[in-house]
C-alpha cells in the first residue's frame, strides 16, 4: 500500500507517493507565480496553486507502481483565500502569510485593548502573519469581493480548505484544528470558531469551513476534478504541524525545526495548553478522531532560507543556494559581520513587523564569503533565540528538516549554538511525510504512532562543540538596533 501526500508550499507544490515502510517511491513538483503588488504585499492566484497541485500529483502518480489508497494534504498556513461556493473560482488573489499590509489593523486593535483577550482565546498575538487581520483588510479594502462573502456566495479559508474544495469538486468545506488555530478566529480551549473573534475581525462564521479532526476520512476526491481518482482524503495539517508529525515528535518535549523559507521551531506539549511569556505561540499540533487535541509551542522565524535566496537573487553573491556552504567555509568566521535578516519584519520571540534588515561590522576586509557566513550564522542565532525563549528549556535533541538542513556547516553551527545535538533524518521532506503519515493513520495503512516511529531513520547527528557566545552577543545587539530603527525597541 502507498499514500499520496500533497505539500502545497509557499512557492510550489510537492507531491510524494510514500510506501508503507516510509520510503518515497516517486515525487512531483511544480512552482507557481509569486505576486508582489506593493512593498510588503505578497499574493498568490489560488487557481495557480490548484493547477500546480494537479501537475505535481500527475508526475508523482506517473512514477508510482500502483495507485495510492488515500490522500494526505499539508499546506502553507495563515494565507487567506476566497472562493465561490459553487464554481470554486476565486474572486481575487489570496493574501499570503508573509504579507505585512495589515500592520495598521493589528495596531488599531492593539491600541483598542483587544490583544490580551485575543491571546487568551487563541494563543496567538495580533500580528499581520495571521489570517484574521487579512480577512478584515479584504472586508475594508475589497468590497466587491467581500460582498460575495456577506451574501453567502463566497466562502473563506486557508489553503487546505481551498484545495479540499477543489479535490472534492466543492462537496466539502472543511479545515483542521492545526490550520484553524492559526487564524485568530479559533479558540484553543473550545476547539471551535469563536463568535466573539469573528465579530471582532468582521468575518461571518457561516463563511468559515467546518473544523474536522486531522485524520480519518475527511472527504473523497472527485474523479472529474482530480485525475480520474476517487480516493479518501484521510489526513490534513498545516505545514509545520505536519513536519512535527513527520519527524515522529509524538512525545512531550520533543522538538523539531524546519529550515525553509523561514524557520519554524515546534515543541510538543502534549494535551496541555502551555502559555508562553517569552513571545512563543501556543497552537494545536493535531487532533485525533476521538477529539483529543495535542498542542505545541511554536517559534516562527520569518526569513531564514529566504535570506540565502536574497544573497543569490538580490545581491548576486552566489549562483545557487547550495554554494553558500562551500563559500562560507573559505573563511574561519564572519569577520565580525552580523546580518539581521528582518526582510519582512521580525517574528518570534521579538514580534516587530516594522523591523528592517541590518548588516553591521563591515570593514574594508569584508568579502562576500563573510556576508554568506554571517547569513548562515544568523539562521542559527534566530533559532537559538526561540529555543532560549521556550519555557521547556534546552531540548535533549533538535530534529532538523527542510532544505537548509542539508547544509552541514549550518547544522554544526546550530548544534554549537544550542549546546544540544541536532539530528537530521534520511528523508528531509518531513512536511509532506507528515501529511502521508496522518493520511495513512486515518486510512489504516499504519496502525499506531509507534509503528510510524519505526520508519524514521537518522541520516546524521551533529554533536555540539565550542560555542561562540561573543558572536551571539553581537547578534543580540544588532537585533536591538534593527528594532530601534522601527521605533519598537
Amino acid at each position: 500500500m502507498s499514500v499520496l501526500a500533497i505539500d502545497a508550499g509557499t512557492t510550489g507544490v510537492t507531491a510524494l507517493v510514500v510506501t508503507e515502510d516510509g520510503r518515497i517511491e516517486s515525487r512531483g513538483y511544480e512552482e507557481f507565480a509569486q505576486h508582489f503588488p506593493r512593498p510588503g504585499w505578497v499574493e498568490h492566484n489560488p487557481e495557480d496553486i490548484w493547477q500546480a497541485t494537479l501537475s505535481a500529483c500527475a508526475t508523482a502518480l506517473g512514477g508510482a507502481s500502483r495507485t495510492p489508497v488515500c490522500v494526505g494534504l499539508t499546506n502553507q498556513r495563515e494565507t487567506a483565500v476566497l472562493w465561490d461556493r459553487r464554481s470554486l473560482a476565486a474572486p481575487r488573489r489570496a493574501v499570503v502569510w508573509q504579507d505585512r499590509r495589515t500592520a495598521g489593523i493589528c495596531e488599531r486593535l492593539r491600541s483598542a485593548g483587544h490583544e490580551p483577550r485575543v491571546t487568551e482565546l487563541t494563543g496567538l498575538r495580533l500580528d499581520p502573519y495571521f489570517t484574521g487581520s487579512k480577512l478584515t483588510w479584504l472586508a475594508e479594502h475589497d468590497p466587491a469581493a467581500w460582498e460575495g462573502v456577506t451574501s453567502g456566495r463566497v466562502v473563506v479559508g486557508t489553503v487546505d480548505a481551498y484545495l479540499i474544495a477543489r479535490l472534492t469538486a466543492g462537496a466539502r468545506h472543511v479545515t483542521d484544528p492545526s490550520n484553524a488555530s492559526r487564524t485568530l478566529l479559533y479558540g484553543l480551549e473550545s476547539g471551535a470558531w469563536e463568535p466573539e473573534l469573528c465579530e471582532l475581525f468582521g468575518v461571518p462564521e457561516s463563511a468559515l469551513p467546518e473544523v474536522v479532526p486531522n485524520y480519518g476520512e475527511l472527504g473523497r476526491t472527485d474523479p472529474g476534478a482530480f485525475l480520474g481518482l476517487e480516493l479518501p482524503i484521510s489526513g490534513v495539517a498545516g505545514d509545520q504541524q505536519a513536519a512535527l508529525f513527520g519527524q515522529t515528535c509524538y512525545g512531550v518535549g520533543e522538538v523539531k525545526c524546519t529550515y525553509g523559507t523561514g524557520s519554524f521551531i515546534l515543541t510538543n506539549t502534549g494535551t496541555e495548553i502551555v502559555r508562553s511569556e517569552s513571545g512563543l505561540l501556543t497552537t494545536v499540533a493535531w487532533q485525533s478522531p476521538s477529539g483529543e487535541r495535542t498542542y505545541a509551542l511554536e517559534g516562527s522565524v520569518f526569513v531564514t532560507g529566504a535570506a540565502v535566496q536574497w544573497l543569490r537573487d538580490g545581491l548576486g553573491l552566489i549562483g545557487t543556494a547550495a554554494e553558500s556552504e562551500a563559500l562560507a567555509r573559505t573563511v574561519p568566521d564572519s569577520g565580525g559581520v552580523v546580518f539581521v535578516p528582518a526582510l519582512t519584519g521580525l517574528g518570534a520571540p521579538h514580534w516587530d513587523p516594522e523591523a528592517r534588515g541590518l548588516i553591521t561590522g563591515i570593514t574594508r576586509g569584508t568579502t562576500r564569503a563573510h556576508l554568506v557566513r554571517a547569513t548562515l550564522e544568523a539562521i542559527a542565532f534566530e533559532v537559538r533565540d526561540v529555543v532560549e525563549a521556550s519555557a521547556e528549556g534546552r531540548p535533549p535533541a533538535l530534529k532538523a528538516d527542510g532544505g537548509a538542513s542539508g547544509n552541514d556547516l549550518l547544522m554544526q553551527f546550530q548544534a554549537d549554538q544550542l549546546g544540544t545535538p541536532v539530528e537530521r533524518p534520511v528523508i528531509q521532506e518531513t512536511t509532506a511525510l507528515g501529511a502521508a503519515f496522518l493520511a495513512g493513520l486515518g486510512a489504516g495503512v499504519w496502525g499506531s504512532a509507534e509503528e510510524l516511529r519505526k520508519t524514521w531513520q537518522l541520516d546524521r547527528r551533529f554533536e555540539p562543540g565550542e560555542r561562540d557566545d561573543a558572536a551571539y552577543t553581537r547578534w543580540r545587539e544588532a537585533v536591538a538596533l534593527a528594532m530601534t530603527s522601527s521605533g519598537r525597541a
